[in-house]
This record gives structure tokens, C-alpha cells and sequence, in this order.
């Protein structure tokens, strides 16, 4: 055999076990880190530039160990040289490909694609927002505090506890038009996985962030696919593999109208250059008992679907409408009518819907809003609502500090409509996470601060703070229920450090009222007669007194 010939077998065989190689590392960095095979994902790009750079590397090495000798064929340079090329210039397109991809989707060359994302209607509060009577429709509870509870029920299932553990990832759904917070469980470890694979995944816990209640529900089929799982059982995975070309957003688990779990996968597009204003296109509607799914548009979403858009989203889109309507230039240094989401957000169900509240500020001023929107977490509607004052954390402040003494941390805070006024509504923690009391604070006003061990009781207080105020009619409790009451026991005792009054009527009924919101309940006596004006609480059988009068 010829040098020749000798050189071209060695230089085939460099580039076949080159690539091989190369072939078979890049099937591990794709098994492993999982990018979308996307030109819109830099995670692709990144993917494509980490390739390259081991193939250039790995054909260096094949070509010193296998044509150490034959680097030149007749003076020239051997072909095994444009491997080297090859890679490095795979890398470099690559780098290229992040660079001026990020540059051609910038904000400055795309103000009003980034800024169209979304259309934002104007709204009437209280026309849009009845009024509220009692908080069933708003889930009060962060998440931390939903773990804390989900963890307790746990605990106490002997029988699970030892082998997994509750996702810390609470998705807020709306389940037969109550608010609900659900987690999965997942196992706790590989040697967990390895010794549950063939019982799988057997339930998962659900919150009511309303009652303060957690339950664990037992599936009748255990799920087989979750975040925890390993190889083919991982979640993350088997969507790569099933939708290779996807580029996913958020992932949230849920539950359908039958309490059948499922994974709700969005998949985002760009809108704006090659990476830019991202935004949901797809939704992924995946089984974690068989493995199957289906994909549809934002539009053929299911209606028992909660979240399709999360809420860091839907903040995002919202600040690129409100800082670049009026252009790229305008939103750096003239900041005319630009205006940003406040740092947080909350959740409302109106409609079998969930719905993402947050408050709406100028971009020149962080202590007040001029607004708040809410965003429909499914279909990504947005409504404004111009009801200026307070910004959320001036009022967790406001209500902290009514009960300063406590060291009690509010929670996020809602918004309901309460004798036409916009309210914020929060819980306040101890510093163990449980909930200890809830607060109102007027949005327009937040001096007016009222507290209470229930909502009810919260909401009697705040009434009562808004008629001495004269922002309510003095007689806008004649229109609430009154009994005719003859008192058989009155008994006072400490609830949550207040003093609170029970009075029972000889029918039994128990009326409740603290003596820090009407210290005159000290007055009443056994055998009393009184018409009391009351408010259902959110115990059967126990009515909180608004007012009372001797007959």
C-alpha cells in the first residue's frame, strides 16, 4: 500500500472516529441538559457551540494518535486539518449566532413589537369587582405557608412520608370554583426512586389557602412521570424527547375537574428578532400516569386549565407595554406615561378563572400606585383598573405595624371591593409561618388599617373603621341580617391576644365580638334582650356581631 493510500485510510478514519465520538458526547449533553433543537433557544446555540468545540478537540487528538506521522501529504497540508476547521467554525457561528441574535432582538430596534405584545383594557373597580361579603375566592396563603401545612399533613401519613416528599412548586388553581393550592409528591432520593419506580408517584397534597386546611389525595393510579424521577421516569425528559424542537416556559402541575393530575407545559415563541419578547404560543397537556399528552393553542385551552401564563410573565409583558408604548428612547430618558408592575403579585378567582393581581406604578416613583391590573392567567387577558394610592408593601407595612408588639409578617396582598372601596386583604404570620390574623387596609388610604382572628371578624372591623371615617354611610348596616337575641351565657376569653366576647342565645346560636373594636360588649348580661346586627362567619353557628342594642 502507498504512503498515499495509507494517509487517506488514516485521515477516513480520523474524521469516522472523530465524529463518532462526538456523536456519542453530544448524545450525553443532550440526555442530560436537554435544550430545545430551536434557532429561537440560546440554549440550543450554547448546546451547538459546547459540540463543536469538543469535535475540534477530539479531532486534534484523533489526528496526533493516527496521523502523527502524516501531518503533510506531498508538502501539502493533510485533510485531516478541515476537521479542526469544521469545529471551530461551527463554534464560531455559533457565538456569532448568540451575539448578533441578541443584539437583532433588542428592545431598542423592537420597542413596539416588545410593547404589542398584549392590549390592556381599561375597567371600572367597582362596576368589575362586586362587592365582597366574605373572602371565599382569594387565596390569602403565600406559598410558604402552604408548605408548612402541605408538610404537616404529610407527616402524619406514615405510609408515604419516609419515602417522598411534597414539591415545594405550589400551583394556585381554581377546583370547583374554590381556590386551591397543589403540589405533587416526588421521591426523596435516587434509592427512593429506585425502590418506588414500579408503585410510582401514589398522590399529592391539596391546600385550601382560605380554611388554612390541607389534605392528601391518594390517586387511584400513581403517576409514573415527575420532576424527581430518574432516566426515562424523568418528567422534564420524556417532554424533551416527545417535543424536541420545543421551547418550554412554564410547568405547572394540576388537576382536571375529576382530580385527574396533569402537567400544563407552555411553550414559547419569539416575537421580536431571533430571541426577543417571548410569549406563549402552545400548551402542552401532559399525563404523568401513561405518559401521554396533546398540544393546542392558547385558544383550545381546556376551561378546568388554570395557568397557561405564570405570573412572572405576565409582569414581564406588562412592564414592556407600559415602558415601551411610547417608544425605546422615551422609556430611557423622557419616561413619559411609563409605568411598571410593583415587585410582586397575588391571586384572585373570578369566573372559574385565576387571575393575577399586582399594583401598576410610575417608573419615577416607588412609594404609590396609580392603578393595579389583573391578568387571566389561561388566556392572558389584561384589564386596568385607575384606583391610585398605596403600593402593596406600604400596606403589609401599614398592617405589620397595627400589631407591631407581635412581630407579625404580612403575607402578599389581594384586593377585593368592600363598600365600594378597594381594599387590600393579607394574612399576618408568626414568625413560624402560620397564619395569626388578617388585615384590611384601604388602597386610597392606608391609615385605615383593621385586623381580625377571622376574616369575618377583619371585615366587621374595617366597615366599621370606613363609616367612622365617612367614607361609608352611617346606615349601611341596616341593610345587613339582625336577630332578636336573648342572652343565656356571655363568656370572655383571649383569642390570638384580643379579647373576644361569645354570647349565646337560648336558641343556641353563638354571636362573637372583640372588645378592642366595641369595648360596650363588657356591658351585656345573662338574660339581656338585644337586637343584634350580625355577619355570617366562617363557622356554622357562629354570627359576629357588626352592632347590637338593648330592647
Amino acid at each position: 500500500m502507498s504512503k498515499k493510500d495509507n494517509t487517506a485510510k488514516r485521515t477516513v478514519l480520523c474524521y469516522v472516529v472523530s465524529t463518532i465520538i462526538t456523536v456519542v458526547l453530544g448524545f450525553v449533553l443532550y440526555y442530560f441538559t436537554l435544550p430545545a433543537i430551536n434557532i429561537h433557544s440560546t440554549g440550543f446555540w450554547g448546546a451547538l457551540l459546547l459540540i463543536a468545540l469538543v469535535y475540534a478537540g477530539v479531532h486534534e487528538a484523533a489526528r496526533e494518535i493516527l496521523c502523527k506521522n502524516e501531518i503533510t501529504v506531498e508538502g501539502k497540508k493533510s485533510p485531516t486539518v478541515y476537521g479542526n476547521y469544521i469545529g471551530l467554525g461551527i463554534a464560531g457561528f455559533s457565538i456569532l449566532a448568540l451575539l448578533i441574535g441578541g443584539i437583532v432582538s433588542a428592545k431598542m430596534f423592537h420597542a413596539k413589537g416588545y410593547a404589542g405584545i398584549i392590549k390592556v383594557s381599561e375597567a371600572d373597580f367597582t362596576t368589575d369587582m362586586p362587592e365582597t361579603t366574605s373572602v371565599t375566592n382569594i387565596a390569602l396563603m403565600d406559598t410558604e405557608s402552604a408548605r408548612i401545612i402541605g408538610n404537616r399533613t404529610l407527616g402524619s401519613l406514615s405510609q408515604v412520608v419516609s419515602q417522598y416528599y411534597v414539591n415545594d412548586q405550589y400551583s394556585q388553581i381554581n377546583y370547583k370554583n374554590s381556590p386551591k393550592k397543589v403540589a405533587t409528591l416526588e421521591y426523596a432520593g435516587l434509592i427512593k426512586w429506585a425502590e418506588n419506580r414500579s408503585n410510582g408517584i401514589p398522590g399529592y397534597v391539596m391546600v385550601d389557602p382560605v380554611n388554612n386546611s390541607a389534605e392528601y389525595v391518594e390517586l387511584a393510579k400513581a403517576m409514573r412521570y415527575a420532576e424527581s424521577g430518574r432516566f426515562g421516569d424523568d418528567l422534564k425528559r420524556k417532554l424533551r424527547f416527545s417535543y424536541p424542537t420545543k421551547i418550554f416556559g412554564g410547568m405547572y402541575f394540576e388537576i382536571d375537574d375529576e382530580g385527574n393530575p396533569y402537567y400544563i407545559v407552555s411553550c414559547l415563541s419569539a416575537n421580536a428578532g431571533l430571541f426577543g419578547a417571548m410569549d406563549v404560543s402552545e400548551v402542552i397537556l401532559f399525563d404523568p400516569v401513561d405518559g401521554s399528552s396533546r398540544i393546542c393553542s392558547v385558544s383550545e385551552v381546556p376551561s378546568w386549565v388554570d395557568i397557561v401564563y405564570d405570573g412572572d410573565l405576565a409582569s414581564e409583558k406588562y412592564n414592556w407595554y407600559g415602558k415601551l408604548s411610547g417608544g425605546f428612547w422615551n422609556s430611557i430618558f423622557g419616561n413619559k406615561n411609563c409605568k411598571v408592575t410593583t415587585d410582586d403579585y397575588g391571586y384572585i378567582v373570578i369566573d372559574d378563572d385565576v387571575w393575577y393581581f399586582t399594583g401598576v406604578t410610575s417608573v419615577t416613583s416607588d412609594e404609590s400606585n396609580i392603578g393595579f391590573i389583573i391578568t387571566n392567567a389561561r388566556t392572558g387577558e389584561y384589564k386596568f383598573y385607575g384606583v391610585g394610592g398605596a403600593e402593596e408593601y406600604s400596606a403589609m407595612g401599614a398592617a405589620e405595624g397595627e400589631v407591631q408588639e407581635k412581630g407579625y409578617k404580612a403575607s402578599f396582598p389581594s384586593l377585593v371591593n368592600i363598600s365600594g372601596q378597594a381594599t387590600y386583604i393579607m394574612v399576618l404570620k408568626d414568625s413560624g409561618g402560620l397564619v395569626k390574623l388578617y388585615a384590611l387596609v384601604n388602597v386610597e388610604n392606608y391609615g385605615i388599617v383593621a385586623t381580625g382572628a377571622t376574616q369575618a371578624e377583619a371585615m366587621t372591623a374595617y366597615r366599621k373603621l370606613l363609616v367612622r371615617n365617612g367614607i361609608a354611610i352611617a346606615d349601611a348596616e341596616d341593610v345587613l341580617p339582625h336577630d332578636d337575641v336573648t342572652v343565656e351565657n356571655v363568656r370572655i376569653v383571649n383569642l390570638n391576644d384580643a379579647a373576644t366576647v361569645y354570647i349565646t342565645g337560648e336558641d343556641g346560636t353563638v354571636y362573637r365580638g372583640t372588645l378592642n373594636e366595641d369595648e360596650s360588649l363588657v356591658l351585656i348580661r345573662e338574660g339581656d334582650k338585644l337586637s343584634v346586627t350580625y355577619e355570617n362567619s366562617d363557622i356554622e353557628g357562629i354570627k359576629i356581631i357588626r352592632s347590637w342594642k338593648r330592647q
